[in-house]
């Protein structure tokens, strides 16, 4: 009887214990229109990870904006990158994203041939949430149209990273304090960026 009730009091703290199942994080089977949706301007909001070099780079960023537009072959798109990094904004227009629709991933090979492969996870329409699949540790960003999301978009990507088991303190956000000027916006250029 007593092992009994020692287990019965013993389960809810075992199950507890057990990391949840991210089932939230559920990929975006991609069709022929789920790329045109993904073409035009994107900001980076949030980001977290526990892979030593993007958290590096994390830490880095304080703006970015991005890009997509057609690339060469149906399933690749052109990516531009506008980012602020330290105190430095940096252009990068030379890198690519391939669309696998068999696996419903993205993968972005940089300049230096890095590739990284995500899924994009089922959202808003106006939201990017991108699970990085391709390393040990765990990662997910959030980017939007615009430079600002809702309280209820925010708090579906808290969820997210809670599901992850991220802290409050291992994510990163982006400002619009610290915006890079954008193509087109040449007129409210920054002085002082590099």
């Amino acid at each position: 009887m007593l092992a009994t009730l020692a287990l019965l009091l013993g389960l809810p703290l075992a199950l507890a214990s057990e990391p949840q199942s991210c089932t939230s994080l559920v990929p975006i089977t991609f069709n022929s229109t789920t790329i045109p949706q993904l073409l035009g301007q994107w900001f980076y909001i949030a980001g977290a990870s526990r892979y030593p070099p993007h958290l590096a780079e994390l830490r880095a960023v304080t703006f970015e904006a991005f890009s997509f537009s057609p690339g060469s072959h149906k399933d690749e798109l052109n990516i531009t990158e506008i980012i602020r990094m330290n105190e430095t904004c940096v252009v990068r227009n030379f890198s690519k994203i391939q669309v696998f629709h068999e696996n419903s991933t993205l993968v972005h090979v940089d300049d230096n041939g890095v590739a990284s492969m995500a899924r994009l996870i089922q959202s808003d329409k106006d939201l990017l949430i991108l699970n990085h699949i391709n390393i040990d540790s765990p990662n997910l960003s959030l980017s939007a149209r615009t430079p600002n999301v809702s309280k209820e978009h925010l708090e579906e990507f808290k969820a997210h990273l809670q599901c992850l088991g991220f802290t409050e303190q291992e994510v990163f956000y982006a400002s619009t304090e610290h915006a890079c000027p954008l193509p087109g916006d040449e007129d409210n250029a920054d002085p002082q960026l590099g």
